[in-house]
């Protein structure tokens, strides 16, 4: 049996670090080796959780058997009939470094960026940090319908008897927000806009069509496991959306919806928040990083 790579699940950690990266010219087969090699030793590294992912294409070149058939990257940006636009900005590889102190995790990206250096450059880099306990920069509570751990691998990872078992697909986004107009909303347009109160967190049973809950409504397009955090700095700043699922299509559809790809009618919230990047990867399971 194929387990996932256990970073996915280190809840609570206070430090993040997510590196992109590109292959350089001629490498990108001898990436994956390089990148794999990172997992050893398999505990942690001085306390730090890795978490390692591939462009879906890239891993089913280099180990075609125990990759998932139907994953491809996000290779095409996605338009609304509005013009909304999210981007595709996908790279090779990627590596979610999380721990309890940045100090750490700060030795350990470098340590890993130098180790890859001569076979792929960083092509996007973001530092997380969580905000009031289990909040994004909207004040909302983040991730409310997100499963305890019990029931989360049953929810973002592949299961047994398929190729990929016991890995799972990743969507990175970065996600920049327009914190002045938002925080010019009175709290109840707020709440419309989510969909949910902002102190409890409580689903609005009168929510708009057009609330972000009810355009990424899992109920209707299927479970996710998300690990989202806020990014940046205080001037420039926003939420990197890490969400993990067993099935790509999850997500692609979430994302047709909040642009209103499917039916016309976009998310509240991307009247306040743009995404500057978006890439699905491939997280094998730790089992196939070791071999």
């Amino acid at each position: 049996m194929s387990g996932p790579q256990s970073g996915i699940f280190a809840l609570g950690t206070a430090s993040h670090a997510l590196l992109e990266f590109d292959a350089r010219p001629g490498a990108a087969r001898e990436l994956v080796g390089a990148v794999a090699s990172l997992r050893e030793p398999r505990t942690t590294l001085g306390g730090v959780n890795l978490v390692a992912g591939f462009r879906p294409e890239l891993w089913r070149e280099v180990v075609p058997e125990e990759a998932p058939t139907d994953v491809e990257g996000f290779n095409r940006e996605l338009v609304g009939p509005d013009g909304y636009t999210m981007p595709a900005t996908q790279h090779d590889a990627v590596l979610w470094l999380s721990g309890s102190a940045y100090d750490v995790i700060f030795d350990t990206a470098r340590s890993a960026i130098a180790t890859l250096d001569l076979l792929a450059s960083v092509a996007e880099e973001s530092s997380g940090w969580p905000y009031r306990h289990d909040r994004d920069l909207t004040g909302f509570i983040d991730g409310s319908e997100n499963p305890d751990l019990i029931d989360a691998p049953e929810i973002a990872v592949i299961p047994e008897g398929g190729p990929g078992a016991g890995g799972t697909i990743l969507l990175l986004q970065k996600w920049s927000h327009d914190a002045v107009a938002w925080e010019s909303l009175p709290v109840a347009r707020q709440e419309e806009v989510i969909g949910r109160t902002k102190d409890e967190g409580v689903e609005l049973e009168d929510k708009p069509d057009d609330s972000h809950v009810a355009r990424t409504d899992q109920d209707r397009f299927g479970k996710i496991f998300r690990r989202n955090m806020p990014y940046g700095t205080v001037t420039d700043h926003g939420t990197m959306f890490v969400g993990f699922s067993a099935e790509q299509q999850r997500l692609a559809t979430m994302l047709e919806s909040m642009a209103g790809i499917t039916d016309g009618v976009r998310d509240a919230l991307t009247l306040y928040a743009q995404p500057l990047t978006g890439a699905y990867y491939f997280i094998p399971p730790a089992e196939s990083l070791r071999r």
